[in-house]
């Protein structure tokens, strides 16, 4: 059973007032908040058994490194990677993108007038490390366009495919506006027309529905666990075992190396190949607990939830007039992006919003092009995680109309 209170329960956070409302905090595509049992298991690495993972013959290593290749094991069950080598530990998706970028034109498969595709729907973080890659190394960088609607137009992608499209890279959901791309439907296209490497931003799904990477058959899937109920400063990097093997490291030091020597440096197998250094074990063990918190609750339980969240946002938002939702008519999931005709910028209304204790995001999302094609400045940004209910959404219609009377 679906037991939203019980869910609350477990968040010590939200049971708090903002000034002097109670929080409803609807930020969760920027971060998500942390249950208990994260929290605890944070608190317990570092009371019983701090110490640094694989290297160490003593048992407080012994029990921190099973601790955390278990939270591997767990990601892998989680995302259905064929092995749990294929999991590289990350700060998150940027460095995930960012890895992916060096590492291929480290590698020297990418070369002058390569192409590389990405969506006109991507965060700043899968724009500017291909934007970066064609500065290296003379590709050329394409955008797939988007309609008034936010939906991507797919003819544009198979018309581009060629033997020169080396990369192309897209969200599954984008941040700013919800919207859910047809991945499978991508996919197939990119595999018939090219040999690209096809790499996912996962970011803003793999909170909110289940994700499965053999069936979705991509080279790369990136995610970062703060959006998961997990600490920040955590992600993931899956790679195909075939494909990770192709590539040459993106960072040089300890832990990722087979054998050092001043002539030569041999580099050690996956994962440990690409998580040089010492890596956040106390989170890393944390994203492993966040992701028993999501299966516990049921992944379809929580999308199931976040949808009827969603949909009643939209429709009691709808009521207000001249209130307009970007990407209204196309298929999302979480995310209401929206805008006062009239009344200003958005962050006026996230102001007066954050007086009434409701947490929102407004700004351009680090979507500048996604703004730029709707000419506005930036939008008003709710989003929902499991936690939300269906009385925060009615309080956040009240505080929008009562903003809405204010700047008016």
């Amino acid at each position: 059973m679906f037991n939203i209170e019980k869910i609350r329960s477990q968040f010590p956070i939200l049971h708090q007032n903002i000034n002097g409302k109670p929080l409803v905090y609807l930020d969760n595509a920027a971060t998500s908040q942390k249950p208990i049992s994260v929290l605890n298991s944070i608190k317990e690495y570092y009371e019983t058994i701090n110490s640094n993972v694989h290297r160490g013959i003593h048992t407080l290593s012994q029990r921190a490194t099973e601790k955390m290749e278990d939270a591997r094991k767990k990601v892998q069950n989680f995302i259905n990677a064929k092995h749990d080598y294929e999991v590289i530990f990350t700060k998150g998706t940027t460095e995930g993108i960012n890895l992916i970028a060096y590492a291929l034109s480290n590698s020297n498969l990418i070369k002058k007038d390569d192409e590389i595709i990405i969506s006109y729907l991507e965060h700043h973080s899968n724009i500017v490390p291909w934007q970066m890659l064609c500065e290296r190394t003379g590709a050329i960088l394409k955008v797939i366009p988007m309609d008034e609607n936010g939906i991507l137009q797919l003819d544009f992608l198979e018309k581009n495919l060629n033997e020169k499209t080396k990369i192309v890279s897209f969200n599954q959901v984008s941040n700013a506006l919800g919207v859910i791309n047809p991945v499978d439907e991508m996919i197939k296209m990119i595999r018939a027309n090219s040999a690209a490497y096809i790499v996912i931003d996962g970011a803003q799904s793999v909170t909110h529905f289940a994700i499965d990477v053999q069936k979705m058959d991509c080279d790369f899937f990136v995610f970062s666990g703060h959006k998961l109920y997990a600490p920040t400063g955590t992600g993931i990097l899956y790679g195909k075992e075939s494909v990770l093997n192709e590539l040459q490291p993106f960072h040089g030091g300890g832990e990722m190396i087979a054998v050092c020597s001043f002539e030569k440096t041999t580099y050690a197998g996956l994962p440990f190949k690409f998580e040089a250094g010492t890596p956040n074990i106390g989170g890393n063990i944390a994203l492993g607990a966040a992701i028993d918190f999501v299966n516990e609750t049921g992944i379809q339980n929580l999308q199931k939830h976040e949808d009827q969240l969603l949909h009643y946002a939209q429709a009691e938002l709808l009521k207000i007039e001249n209130l307009k939702i970007y990407a209204e008519k196309a298929h999302r999931t979480a995310v209401a992006s929206f805008n006062l005709e009239g009344t200003g910028i958005a962050s006026d209304t996230g102001m007066i919003l954050d007086k009434m204790g409701i947490a929102v995001r407004t700004g351009h999302h680090c979507t500048q092009p996604i703004m730029e094609f709707f000419k506005i400045a930036g939008t008003v940004r709710a989003s929902f995680a499991v936690y939300n209910t269906m009385e925060e959404i009615d309080i956040l219609v009240d505080g929008v109309k009562k903003a809405q009377r204010m700047l008016s």
